[in-house]
């Protein structure tokens, strides 16, 4: 399995209907089709739909792959979306579906009903009860193992084939609040280690886009938290992905370290209770050297 010509060799190509401009992918989404589990349903819709939604890849219960549009072109998975202080990831990502009914609610103590209606029985397919800051609470279906060995593979044969490629991500983490695909089952940190086998690329990529702040005689380069008694997040990386390291109070005076222009936003890193990461410039005024 290797990509050619922006394909994927021997898996069936089911071209959709909403292919877009070509693209350099850097990222890639993992979500779930939120639908039923019979196969080749999900992989119907999304190559054929009125609303404009398409993606790459979908994977089905049984690890069979699907590709409905080249790796070199745009596709309709993100919506609004946001990775890393760059908005808009459909133009630079490429968006593979993994077959799951998505948040499901309990119907009895022993079934579980989706969104659509659809019922299963909690026992037989390992449904667990589970809640995450992300996600909130909800009954989730654990995904097959064929399914997790066939993204695996998917995504070997996609950062080997595709050169830009940089990270991995879910829809959830690029459109917080708005999404919980893919669901808190999915092994995404074991996922991301097999296949980038590194820390997470954001902290390079946010160096790379900002530039050191020195402090002068005239210039103590402090800034004090401005938040009207709220508390300000202090970010790992510069975007309000799902990266809080801490809050740090309104008042606060904390040293500038680095300074830069993220997704229209000016971001500061900072040094707090011992830790570097990145607050929103706008809720920060200067703090003059007494």
């Amino acid at each position: 399995m290797r990509i050619e010509h922006h394909r994927l060799t021997d898996v069936p190509f089911q071209q959709a209907r909403h292919i877009g401009r070509e693209i350099v992918p850097t990222l890639v989404i993992l979500h779930d089709t939120a639908s039923r589990l019979t196969p080749g349903s999900a992989a119907a819709y999304l190559a054929e739909n009125a609303v404009g939604v398409s993606v790459h890849f979908v994977v089905e219960r049984d690890g069979t792959i699907v590709q409905q549009v080249p790796t070199n072109r745009r596709a309709g998975h993100a919506g609004k979306s946001s990775f890393h202080g760059r908005a808009g990831c459909n133009d630079f990502s490429i968006g593979i579906e993994i077959v799951n009914p998505g948040r499901m609610t309990r119907l009895s103590e022993s079934q579980a009903v989706t969104w659509y209606g659809e019922i299963f029985a909690i026992s037989l397919f390992g449904i667990r009860e589970v809640e995450t800051p992300e996600h909130g609470r909800g009954l989730w279906m654990p995904y097959a193992e064929a399914q997790i060995t066939a993204v695996l593979e998917l995504l070997r044969a996609l950062f080997e084939g595709v050169p830009t490629l940089r990270d991995i991500a879910t829809h959830w983490y690029v459109s917080p609040g708005r999404k919980v695909d893919t669901n808190p089952l999915f092994p995404l940190e074991h996922v991301r280690a097999r296949i980038l086998g590194r820390d997470d690329p954001a902290d390079a990529e946010a160096e790379a886009f900002s530039e050191p702040v020195t402090p002068t005689p005239a210039n103590s380069k402090m800034v004090v938290v401005e938040t009207a008694g709220d508390a300000l997040n202090l970010r790992r990386w510069p975007s309000f992905n799902p990266n809080i390291l801490a809050r740090i109070p309104d008042g606060t005076p904390v040293p500038v370290l680095r300074q830069g222009r993220f997704d229209g936003r000016q971001w500061l890193q900072v040094a707090y209770a011992g830790q570097e990461g990145w607050i929103v410039a706008a809720y920060t005024a200067a703090l003059l050297p007494a």
